[in-house]
């Protein structure tokens, strides 16, 4: 029984709870990063290099010639899908710069709000004035 309602503890925990919910968001961001690089990105790069579908780009470490990657899969013969390669590299790469630059701006949110709790609030106006007028008060006497 100890153990369900440590589990139980745990689930409900915020921690638990944040760690679901960036795992869900990031695939998401998964998929609409490889559609950007699969649907934009590598489109015109492969045009720029001479209607190159990256993509479809393989080896064939068989006998035969095939004239795309799907008709060498769908004939059994094993490739080496350096293409495919390449969009998963690009792909990581923008992942990784994004989470590099989410980290950076949550630590810089961080730090600027490290730096206005460390500086000493001033104190209201009406004290001030009061500080003041004591001071002429003591000054008299």
């Amino acid at each position: 029984m100890g153990m369900l309602q440590e589990f139980k503890e745990f689930a409900v925990k915020g921690n638990a709870v944040d760690m679901a919910v960036g795992i869900i968001i990031g695939a998401a961001f998964g998929k609409i990063v490889s559609s950007m690089v699969e649907d934009l990105i590598m489109p015109p790069v492969g045009k720029a290099m001479g209607n190159v579908d990256f993509s479809d780009l393989f080896f064939n470490l068989g006998e035969g010639s095939y004239a795309s990657l799907a008709a060498a899969k769908a004939a059994g013969a094993a490739t080496v899908n350096y293409g495919l390669f390449i969009n998963h590299v690009i792909s990581f790469l923008i992942v990784s710069f994004s989470v590099f630059l989410l980290v950076k701006m949550i630590n810089t949110a961080k730090k600027q709000e490290a730096e206005k709790s460390a500086e000493p609030e001033a104190p209201p106006r009406q004290e001030i004035l009061l500080e003041e007028i004591r001071d002429l008060l003591k000054s008299r006497k």
